[in-house]
């Protein structure tokens, strides 16, 4: 009898035995668990710290006269208070050369950094992006001039747009995940606190847009 038994066991093929399904099920699963995250983590990283206006710009910033409203004339990434403020977001954010997790960054810290602060109903004043981190505030139209500075200083090209009532910027961006990018134009609302990176309010989606950049 014991002697069959051995005999039907030798017959029955290794993948039928039990134990060997379940331990190859948790090796698989394990594997998983440990090469997703990473590759995950890899193609679509995200800042580990978004500093504080102060912790990033002069204590006295030198105003320089606006002379224009113009919002073109407005971008100067070569600035040097630009330049310096990007370079400390990004240094102290975590985010090293990933052009993805650096937009992030900037983003999130306009988003979240930069006070709303509307203008009077019947004036419109854009403020040229050194008076915005000096006033630590300001509304859509100094947001986006702000952050499309602060984007096209680390070389990312932006563009503004218009909808009535409203102005955000998109970042020409090919290489970001597919959620997050129109024909490799990603959204970048920063006066909206609860839109994550590419998105854009669901009331604001189907409206009439105009570009400008």
């Amino acid at each position: 009898m014991k002697e069959l038994r051995e005999i039907e066991e030798q017959k029955e093929p290794f993948w039928k035995r039990p134990m060997i399904i379940i331990l190859g099920i948790f090796l698989l699963l394990l594997i998983i668990t440990m090469f997703i995250p990473y590759y995950s983590i890899k193609l679509d990283p995200s800042p580990s710290y978004i500093p504080e206006i102060s912790e990033v710009t002069p204590e006295n910033i030198e105003i320089q006269e606006n002379a224009t409203q113009n919002y073109l004339e407005l971008i100067k990434p070569n600035d040097p208070i630009i330049k310096q403020t990007a370079d400390k977001i990004l240094s102290l954010s975590g985010c090293k050369s990933h052009k993805i997790c650096q937009a992030k960054s900037l983003f999130f810290f306009v988003r979240d950094k930069f006070n709303y602060v509307s203008d009077p109903l019947r004036y419109e004043y854009i403020k040229s992006p050194r008076e915005s981190l000096s006033a630590k505030g300001g509304d859509c139209d100094d947001a986006s001039v702000l952050l499309a500075n602060l984007l096209e200083s680390i070389g990312i090209t932006t563009r503004f747009v218009f909808i009535p009532g409203h102005v955000y910027i998109q970042a020409y961006m090919p290489d970001a995940l597919a959620r997050y990018k129109e024909i490799g134009w990603v959204n970048m609302d920063a006066t909206c606190s609860y839109c994550d990176f590419g998105e854009i309010p669901y009331t604001t989606a189907d409206k009439d847009k105009r570009y400008l950049g």
